[in-house]
């Protein structure tokens, strides 16, 4: 009997402990707040070089403990690099009052800056940050703004030197590059003044419709020992398999700035990772979202540089890659 009004007791002290400590638990769940954070991806939603680059920064977030739909939520909108759907997605990430903004691709920086200067941004595949006059500086940022860059424009060089090396009868190139952003300008000049050096004439093509890009690379294509290099942009990306298959059709070597163009059936690539950058976007977030300022935080120059050859389109065209090329290639394939 007395054992049973103790149990009593303690049952009761311990029940009443537990209903005060109750509220201030309830507190602490209220106060974890699911952060939000925005996602503009330049590419469209199907791309599997998109999806790639947003899972690395999904994943990135989630291994610092941020996880999707529990301690966050992404809101990712993908623009296909259409300049009418950048600024309306920009537009309505901005409207969603999110922690901080992803903007991955050079081509959805300028709109998203435009439509916010307070909402924190943190951008990759961004060449030239500062002639674009998103950034002060590399160092300190300044703004709402910092990220990770994606090219030096003396790559130029690196694409004439390597589509001479493939195809060495090449005496033509055209060189894609989406005359809108900064840097299909920039990269396009870089080309232009050290081709004499190659012995090469370089042509300009505006990468805008896909039909304006198949009948000007056809137009190109009609006079003998062509070639292409395709510079890096979002809208690039978008063409890529029409690229790709013109390439094929006309027999002309190209030279691209994305893995992913040699990994679908494209000559040769030589550029900066486009994944790994998204996985450190998800580093300089988390610590936005811990209270750092992206200002504060230096913009990153790309440091990890690819040259893939395709083997098997090469064989197609009928060229011959040279053993010591092989040897210096990050990936050949066969």
């Amino acid at each position: 009997m007395q054992f049973d009004k103790l149990r009593r007791r303690d049952f009761i002290t311990l029940l009443g402990g537990a209903a005060a400590a109750w509220p201030l638990v309830a507190r602490a769940q209220q106060n974890e707040r699911i952060r939000r954070v925005g996602a503009l991806m330049s590419t469209r939603e199907g791309d599997p070089e998109g999806q790639a680059r947003f899972s690395a920064f999904r994943d990135g977030l989630q291994s610092l403990g941020w996880v999707d739909g529990h301690t966050l939520k992404i809101e990712p909108r993908w623009t296909g690099s259409n300049s009418g759907d950048i600024r309306k997605y920009a537009a309505d990430l901005v409207a969603l009052a999110p922690d901080v903004i992803l903007a991955s691709g050079g081509s959805v920086v300028g709109p998203l800056l435009q439509a916010t200067h307070t909402v924190p941004v943190v951008f990759t595949q961004t060449p030239d940050p500062v002639a674009a006059g998103f950034v002060a500086s590399l160092s300190r940022p300044g703004g709402n703004v910092t990220g990770f860059t994606q090219l030096e424009y003396g790559t130029g060089t690196k694409w004439l030197e390597l589509l001479k090396e493939i195809a060495p009868r090449t005496t033509r190139a055209a060189v894609l590059r989406d005359p809108a952003i900064p840097e299909g300008v920039g990269q396009f000049a870089v080309i232009q003044s050290v081709a004499p050096a190659f012995r090469l004439e370089v042509t300009p093509v505006d990468i805008r419709d896909a039909g304006h890009l198949e009948r000007a690379i056809k137009a190109f294509a009609r006079s003998s020992n062509g070639g292409m290099v395709v510079t890096s942009s979002a809208l690039a990306n978008v063409h890529r398999d029409l690229i790709i298959a013109l390439a094929a059709e006309l027999r002309l070597p190209a030279v691209y700035s994305f893995r992913s163009f040699a990994s679908a059936g494209g000559l040769a690539s030589y550029g900066s990772d486009s994944i790994g950058p998204h996985r450190s976007a998800a580093k300089y977030v988390d610590r936005i979202l811990r209270g750092e300022k992206p200002g504060d935080l230096p913009v990153q120059a790309a440091t990890k540089y690819e040259l893939v050859i395709n083997l098997r389109t090469a064989k197609t065209l009928g060229l011959h890659v040279s053993p010591t090329l092989l040897a210096r290639a990050d990936e050949v394939i066969e």
